[in-house]
């Protein structure tokens, strides 16, 4: 990859990375709960669900998606179900202090595993890694030039959920009482589930 090439990589995919979508409220979220160190270590969660499916875009197969109805409806439904649940887990949850970081009841394996599961059940991240990195890909070299587009689409990520950790615990210091933070759980279990309703909608892309 030439220099122009990735000048025009960087920024496009970095504005990927910030949309904001499911991994991205969960971070936020997280961050506002146990702090943003913790919610960004949480995204390597996410990180690990990236990497194979960056693989599987590598080899070919992330036209699975757009050629087997049976594997996008697996994986649309899987997404939405996991992302309704957590949506409706908010919507219910009871009001109390928030425990910000050394006090925080959540495991980070808890939330390691939150990230990895609402990343492996979006099917729009696949799509993103089959349909947007091939493009800058250099044909003569392309086994080495599609990982290191991957790699640094993973260092973008990771920036990104530091801004988004940063917000979130910026949003945190507001949340003391138990009826804040109870109405920033409605909130983001309503974007969850608004989400979740996101994907049922999603269309299987034409091959």
């Amino acid at each position: 990859m030439n220099l122009s090439q990735l000048w025009f990589f960087l920024p496009a995919c970095f504005a990927l990375n910030m949309a904001f979508g499911p991994n991205n409220l969960l971070a936020t979220a997280n961050a506002a709960r146990v702090g943003p160190l913790k919610a960004v270590l949480a995204s390597l969660g996410r990180i690990a669900a990236f990497i194979p499916m960056i693989a599987v875009a590598g080899v070919g197969m992330g036209t699975l998606l757009t050629t087997s109805m049976w594997f996008f409806l697996v994986v649309k439904w899987a997404g939405a179900a996991y992302l309704a649940w957590l949506g409706i887990k908010l919507l219910l949850s009871r009001p109390q202090a928030v425990e910000m970081a050394s006090g925080a009841p959540q495991s980070l394996w808890r939330l390691m595993r939150q990230e990895f599961l609402v990343a492996a059940g979006n099917p729009k991240a696949i799509l993103i890694f089959t349909a947007f990195l091939p493009q800058f890909v250099v044909a003569e070299h392309y086994a080495a030039s599609f990982t290191l587009l991957g790699a640094l689409f993973l260092m973008m990520e990771l920036v990104a959920v530091a801004a988004y950790a940063i917000l979130g615990s910026r949003i945190g210091r507001y949340l003391r009482g138990g009826r804040t933070l109870q109405w920033f759980n409605r909130v983001s279990g309503a974007l969850m589930l608004a989400f979740s309703v996101g994907i049922v909608a999603m269309k299987r892309p034409v091959a």
